[in-house]
C-alpha cells in the first residue's frame, strides 16, 4: 500500500492511498463519508489507530469495486506523506564511502541529529533560501523510515514491526553553516530543507529496504548512485538505538543517511543554485523532484 497526502484544485488537504497501476488516489474521506467511517485528518494520527490498515484495506476495496472516491493522479499534487511529524531524527555518517570522501572515522555508534518539522516539504516544490545566509547547499537522498507504533526500548529483532512503511527524503544542507557550527541542526534545519515523498511504502511492498537502489540527479545527471544495502548501521539496529534514547511515536521520521556523491565532497565541489532540478530516488518508492530558487 502507497499512503499518500494530497491537496486537491481547491487546496482542500486529504489522506489517500495512491495506485499507480491505475493512475487514481482514493480520497480516503469521501470513501469514508460514504461508508460511515471515520478517519483522523493527519498521518501521524491515522498511523496511531488501531488496526488502521484494515480499515483502509475496507475503504480502498470499496472505492476499486465502486469508483467513490478515486481521483485522478494527475489531477491532484502530493505532499510530503507526513506533514508534521513530532520528531525529524537523522542519522550521520552511516555509508563507509560517504565516510570516507569526507574524511571521517567510521563511527561505533549512530550519529543522530535532528531537523525541525518546519523543514518538510513535499514532492515537486520549492526548496529555498537566502543566499546571503547560504552559499553551500547540498543534496542528500535517503531512505526515511516512518514510524507506525509507539516504540520504547525495542529490541532490533523486534524493531521493523513499529515501522508503517518506508520514504525518501532528500537531506539538504546549508554545508557552510553545518560545518561552521558545532552541531548541524542550523545547517540540516531551514525552511523546506526536508523533503520528503512521494508516499509512505508499506513494508510488504517494498521487499527487503536494505537491498534498494538509489540515486540522485541534478539537473539530469546522475551524482548519487548507491544501494541501502551499504548502511553501516541497519534499519532495526538503528530504530533499536533510537528508542532506547527517546520514545519513537506514530508518524515520526527517521533518515538513514547518505551515500557518496554528495556535492561538498566532490572536486570542484557541487552545489545546488538557483533554478536546479533535484530529483532522490529509492528503489521500490519512487523518486521525489524539487526545484530550488532563492528566497
Amino acid at each position: 500500500m502507497r499512503l499518500v497526502r494530497f491537496e486537491t484544485e481547491h487546496e482542500e488537504r486529504r489522506l489517500g492511498v495512491e495506485k499507480p497501476d491505475e493512475g487514481v488516489v482514493v480520497d480516503l474521506e469521501t470513501v469514508g463519508a460514504e461508508l460511515d467511517v471515520g478517519l483522523p485528518d493527519r498521518m501521524s494520527a491515522l498511523l496511531a489507530e488501531p488496526r488502521w490498515r484494515d480499515r483502509l484495506d475496507l475503504l480502498v476495496a470499496h472505492a476499486g469495486d465502486t469508483g467513490v472516491g478515486e481521483r485522478d493522479r494527475d489531477a491532484v499534487q502530493l505532499l510530503a506523506p507526513v506533514g508534521s511529524p513530532g520528531k525529524v531524527v537523522c542519522v550521520g555518517l552511516n555509508y563507509v564511502e560517504h565516510v570516507e570522501e569526507g574524511g571521517q572515522e567510521r563511527p561505533e555508534n549512530p550519529v543522530l541529529f535532528s531537523k525541525f518539522p518546519t523543514a518538510i516539504t513535499g514532492p515537486e516544490s520549492d526548496v529555498a533560501w537566502d543566499p546571503e545566509l547560504t552559499e553551500e547547499v547540498d543534496y542528500e537522498v535517503e531512505l526515511a523510515l516512518v514510524v507506525g507504533e509507539r516504540a520504547r526500548r525495542v529490541d532490533p529483532a523486534d524493531a521493523t514491526d513499529h515501522l508503517a512503511g518506508y520514504t525518501v527524503a532528500n537531506d539538504v544542507s546549508a554545508r557552510d553553516l553545518q560545518f561552521a557550527d558545532d552541531q548541524w541542526v542550523r545547517g540540516k534545519s531551514l525552511d523546506t530543507f526536508c523533503p520528503l515523498g512521494p508516499a509512505i511504502v508499506t513494508p510488504e511492498e517494498i521487499g527487503d529496504p536494505e537491498d534498494c537502489s538509489m540515486w540522485t540527479d541534478l539537473n539530469g545527471e546522475r551524482l548519487q548512485d548507491s544501494t541501502t544495502g551499504n548502511l553501516i548501521f541497519g534499519i532495526d539496529e538503528l530504530v533499536s538505538f533510537c528508542s532506547d534514547a527517546f520514545t519513537l511515536e506514530p508518524g515520526d521520521v527517521i533518515l538513514t543517511g547518505t551515500p557518496p556523491g554528495v556535492g561538498a565532497f566532490r572536486d570542484p565541489p557541487v552545489y545546488l543554485e538557483d533554478g536546479d532540478e533535484v530529483t532522490v530516488g529509492v528503489e521500490g518508492i519512487g523518486e521525489l523532484t524539487n526545484y530550488c530558487r532563492y528566497d
